[in-house]
């Protein structure tokens, strides 16, 4: 750690399942990754204690964002909005999480990945990468979510085999995501397509008819009905 610390606790507090947390204050400026510097004595969000936020790198908590248990925020990480991070979770790297999202248990966001709305990642789960998570979507078990894939909607990924990415494919030469959603089918998320398997294949349909671009992407669909598991969980 650095001999220059970076915040400090302040008297406000704020106790969430019986654990009393304290607001931070930035006692140098700095910036925050392609945002605007946290000024020294700016107010940030809450902590239960320093091993929370590393005092080294930008990483910051701010507004009402909560950071307890033996959770973790390090790096040029950015926590921010009503979200929490707990357990023993850990944010690092250029992530966000941020609204009203929660990451704990054993989980990992880090890399450039976001993670907001509503979304949960729990369990052994990782985001990492370019991955976003968002809406009301839940990422847990053992699931690793990464690369540019985008998993939103009701989204529940609890297993790797509950999702797979695909590319670049397609006229855009961009990445396709398929995944297991909580009516337990498949989705798709193809550019700004979000739907069901069958309404993404008619839009394939209209939009590339037979061409190439339709043959890979009907074939994409057919490995994702292969890959992802819809079996029930016990």
């Amino acid at each position: 750690m650095s001999d220059v610390i970076k915040y400090e606790l302040t008297d406000e507090t704020k106790v969430v399942y019986g654990r009393t947390l304290y607001r931070i204050r930035a006692v140098k400026s700095f910036t925050l990754i392609s945002e605007k510097e946290v000024e020294k004595g700016e107010l940030g969000g809450f902590v239960e204690k320093l091993e929370n936020l590393s005092q080294d790198g930008d990483a910051w908590v701010c507004g009402n964002a909560k950071v307890y248990g033996d959770a973790e925020v390090s790096g040029n990480a950015k926590v921010s909005g009503n979200a929490e991070v707990s357990g023993n979770a850990k944010v690092s790297g250029n992530a966000k999480v941020y609204g009203d999202a929660e990451v704990y248990g054993d989980a990992e966001v880090y890399g450039d990945a976001k993670v907001y709305g509503d979304a949960e990642v729990y369990g052994d789960a990782e985001v990492c990468g370019n991955a976003k998570v968002y809406g009301d979507a839940e990422v847990c078990g053992n699931a690793k979510v990464y690369g540019d894939a985008e998993v939103c909607g009701n989204a529940w990924v609890y297993k790797c085999e509950h999702l797979l990415v695909i590319g670049p494919i397609g006229s855009r030469n961009a990445y396709t995501t398929f995944f297991r959603d909580k009516d337990n089918e498949i989705t798709v998320i193809c550019g700004c397509f979000l739907g069901k398997l069958d309404k993404f294949l008619e839009a394939v349909s209209e939009t590339h008819g037979d061409s190439k671009y339709a043959v890979v992407y009907r074939a994409a669909v057919e490995v994702a009905k292969v890959h992802i598991d819809l079996t029930e969980e016990e």
